[in-house]
C-alpha cells in the first residue's frame, strides 16, 4: 500500500532527499491558462456571470452571491448544539493562541532628535477563501477569521462554494461559523472566480479587498498565482503533507492512524514516516492494511498512500532522520520518538511542528490553539502559516528635528553622489537655505 524508500547508508543533500520523497506534482502553470478566461469574466463581469459560473462549475444556481443575513442566522439557530459548543471551545483557543502575536510599535532614537518608530498597521479589507467539495471546512473559517480579527482588520469577507444540497448556498455549517464569529459579508462562490473577485471587485456584488488568505484546490492557487500583485496573498496551498519522524518508542498504530488522517483529505495527498526502526515500519504497514480497509474514505485514502508522494523512509538514525525532515520541510511534522523535545528544538523547516503521543495533527486541525493554514510543498524552509502577522503591516515613521538634520547631512550628500544622484543630496542641502 505505501512504498519504502531505503536511505541508511547515505549521506544526501537537502535536494537528493527531497527527489527520494517527491511530492504529487501540480501543473499550476497549466492550470492558470485554464482559468484566464474565468478571471476575465470575473473582472468584466456582473453577478449573472458569477451565477453562470456556479451553474458551470457547481451545478447550482445561486439565487444571490451575497448570502443573506437570514441564511447566516438560520444556518446558526440550526446547529448541532455540540458542534457549536465544540466550535466556540476551539475558537476560544485559537483566540488565545493569536491574541499573542499581536506586536507593539517600537520607537527608536537613532541620535538626539532623530527618531523612527515601527507600526503595524492592519491591511483595510480581507478576502477569506474557505474550501468546499470532499469535505467541509468550518475549521478554515476560524483559522482565517481570528487572526484577521485579532488584528484589527475592519472589513472582512468569507467565500465558500455554494452547494447543490442547500439551494446554491454555501454549507450551513461554515455559515454558522460565519455568523458565531460575527462574520456578515459571506459570498456563495468558489474557485478561482471567488479569488477573482476579491481581486478586482465588483459594482454593486463586492467591494475589492487588499489581500486574500486561505486554502483551496489547484485552480485557486493557480488564481492567486495570477493575480497576486493585484492582492496580496498568504500562499499558494497545495496538496496537505503530513510527515512522522518516529523511532522503536513509537506505537504503530498512532503512526498509522495520523497517516491515514492526511491522506483522507485528499487522493493526492503526502504521508511519509521517516523511522530507524525497520520494526515500527513493518508494524505500520500491517496496520495501515488493517485501519484503511476499515476507515470510511478507504479508496481516497488508499490512492493517496499508493502515490508516489507517500513513503515510509528508513534511515540510520535520528540524526539523518533530522536530517531527511528538515530537507523535506513538511506542512505537518509530528515527533513521536523518546526524547521527542529535544528532537523538536532541532527542527528548521516544518509548518508546525507535533511534538510527543499526544499532539497529532488533528489536534491542531480544530482545536490546539495553533493555525492549521500551513505552508505546503517545501515551501517551509521559507514561509511561515497564517497569523495575526499575515494580515498587518509594518509602517516606518521617520521624524527628525533641525539639529539631527544638519549633524547628517553630509553623509546623505556623499552617498548620494556616490550613486550619481546629486538630487538628492540637493533636497538635503536646500533646507539649509531657510533655516530660522
Amino acid at each position: 500500500m505505501i512504498r519504502t524508500v531505503d536511505l541508511r547508508g547515505r549521506s544526501l543533500s537537502k535536494a537528493q532527499y527531497n527527489a527520494e520523497l517527491p511530492r504529487a506534482t501540480l501543473n499550476v502553470a497549466e492550470a492558470m491558462l485554464l482559468i484566464e478566461p474565468i478571471l476575465e469574466r470575473v473582472k468584466n463581469g456582473t453577478q449573472a456571470d458569477l451565477i453562470s459560473l456556479a451553474q458551470e462549475f457547481d451545478g447550482v444556481t445561486p439565487a444571490s452571491i451575497r448570502v443573506p443575513q437570514s441564511a447566516l442566522d438560520t444556518a446558526l439557530s440550526q446547529l448541532d448544539p455540540a458542534i457549536r459548543a465544540a466550535l466556540e471551545l476551539s475558537i476560544a483557543r485559537i483566540t488565545k493562541v493569536h491574541n499573542d502575536q499581536l506586536r507593539s510599535d517600537t520607537t527608536t532614537t537613532v541620535v538626539d532628535g532623530g527618531t523612527v518608530t515601527e507600526k503595524w498597521i492592519p491591511v483595510d479589507r480581507v478576502g477569506l477563501y474557505v474550501p468546499g467539495g470532499r469535505a467541509v471546512y468550518p475549521s478554515s473559517v476560524m483559522m482565517n477569521v481570528i487572526p484577521a480579527q485579532i488584528a484589527k482588520v475592519q472589513s472582512i469577507a468569507v467565500a465558500s462554494p455554494p452547494q447543490k444540497e442547500f439551494g446554491g448556498l454555501p454549507h450551513p455549517t461554515i455559515l454558522a461559523t460565519c455568523a458565531l464569529l460575527g462574520i456578515t459579508e459571506v459570498y456563495a462562490v468558489g474557485g478561482a472566480q471567488a479569488i477573482a473577485l476579491f481581486a478586482y471587485g465588483m459594482e454593486g456584488v463586492c467591494e475589492k479587498a487588499h489581500l486574500v488568505t486561505g486554502p483551496g484546490n489547484i485552480y485557486v492557487a493557480a488564481a492567486k498565482r495570477a493575480l497576486r500583485g493585484i492582492i496580496g496573498i498568504d500562499s499558494e496551498a497545495g496538496p496537505t503533507e503530513i510527515a512522522i519522524l518516529a523511532d522503536s518508542s513509537a506505537i504503530a498504530a498512532d503512526v498509522a492512524a495520523d497517516l491515514i488522517s492526511q491522506a483522507e483529505h485528499d487522493v493526492i495527498a503526502a504521508a511519509v514516516l521517516v523511522t530507524d526502526s525497520v520494526e515500527l515500519a513493518q508494524a505500520v504497514e500491517a496496520e495501515l492494511s488493517v485501519r484503511v480497509a476499515a476507515t470510511k474514505h478507504s479508496d481516497r485514502i488508499k490512492s493517496a498512500l499508493s502515490g508516489v508522494q507517500s513513503a515510509i523512509a528508513l534511515v540510520d538514525d535520528m540524526n539523518q532522520g533530522l536530517d531527511v525532515v528538515n530537507a523535506y520541510a513538511a506542512e505537518h511534522l509530528e515527533i513521536q520518538t523518546r526524547n521527542s523535545r529535544s528532537d523538536a528544538e532541532k527542527i528548521r523547516n516544518a509548518g508546525a511542528v507535533f511534538i510527543g503521543r499526544f499532539s497529532p495533527v488533528s489536534l491542531g486541525d480544530y482545536s490546539a490553539g495553533s493555525n492549521h493554514v500551513l505552508p505546503t510543498g517545501g515551501c517551509a524552509c521559507h514561509s511561515s502559516g497564517l497569523s495575526v502577522q499575515t494580515f498587518l503591516r509594518g509602517l516606518h515613521f521617520i521624524e527628525y528635528d533641525q539639529s539631527a538634520f544638519t549633524q547628517i547631512i553630509d553623509t546623505v550628500v556623499t552617498l548620494a553622489n556616490s550613486e550619481d544622484l546629486p538630487a538628492h543630496g540637493e533636497a538635503m542641502t536646500a533646507r539649509l537655505e531657510n533655516l530660522s
